[in-house]
């Protein structure tokens, strides 16, 4: 079996040192980022964050689409979304306006920060190991990605529309805080982005022997109470959006189990080969 790099050799403090600088370039180029976001607040806001306030948005027109193609008329419609936003603090918007820059620094410097972690960690991996991983740092971006996609395009419009409606009597407006509304899309985006890493999370796990894809197959069942759970956690309170989420949640579980079955195979081979 290959040897480790040198690297693997340091102290203890080296190492702290040497996470210490991949944290600091993983933080620089988030402000980087974060820096442009702030200087284009008005496509940040106006277009991205408050689309999902407009019924034309793309999302509501695919529901409306869909619902017409079953034949089911307007029923998933969106005529109108009762709600206003408002800022009730003195640094409310300039908080989220920072906050928010932030946020959009940390999304879109996601593939650099999976590069710094990568380059921390494969020191630490045998040769065969490295090569077989070299598709991580753009498939953990990927899913990342495509999870903030789902979280933005599918589980933010679901919550605003079933929230910006809902109402306990005519005698109350909905008026949003600011903190509020963005705090759901945040949520939203986040959780998606993070689900969306289940692979690569069994993927480490089964790797360091705490995972086989025996545990996930016996254990479907759970998985698939937790995956409802999650559903629940950040959706709105209905069966119909419970069971959108849900759908792509299980079917990268599945996916899980492959990965964990694909990577003890590899780890069995290897020990054949010593």
């Amino acid at each position: 079996m290959s040897a480790k790099q040198p690297k693997d050799e340091m102290s203890f403090l080296d190492h702290l040192e040497e996470l210490r600088w991949h944290l600091i370039r993983s933080v620089i180029a988030i402000l980087i980022v974060a820096t442009v976001a702030f200087i284009f607040k008005d496509f940040i806001f106006d277009v991205i964050l408050f689309g999902p306030k407009q019924k034309d948005f793309i999302t509501y027109r695919w529901f409306c689409n869909i619902s017409q193609t079953l034949g089911q008329g307007n029923s998933f419609c969106i005529d109108d979304l009762p709600f206003r936003i408002q800022s009730r603090t003195m640094a409310g918007q300039f908080s989220a306006h920072l906050w928010t820059s932030i946020l959009a620094g940390f999304i879109v410097a996601f593939p650099y920060i999976v590069f710094e972690f990568w380059k921390f960690i494969s020191p630490g991996l045998y040769e065969k190991e490295r090569k077989n991983a070299r598709g991580f740092i753009f498939i953990a971006s990927m899913l990342f990605f495509f999870g903030v996609l789902f979280g933005y395009f599918i589980v933010t419009p679901l919550s605003i529309n079933f929230l910006g409606n809902y109402s306990v009597s005519s005698e109350i407006f909905n008026d949003f805080d600011l903190s509020s509304y963005i705090g759901l899309l945040r949520a939203s985006v986040l959780a998606a982005g993070i689900i969306f890493e289940l692979p690569i999370i069994v993927y480490f796990l089964t790797k360091v022997g705490i995972l086989t894809p025996n545990f996930l197959r016996k254990n479907r069942k759970v998985s698939l109470v937790v995956v409802l759970s999650l559903s629940a956690i950040i959706t709105p309170p209905d069966i119909a959006s419970q069971i959108i989420v849900s759908i792509p949640i299980l079917i990268l579980y599945e996916v899980s189990i492959l990965i964990s079955r694909i990577v003890i195979r590899k780890q069995d081979e290897m020990l054949e080969n010593i």
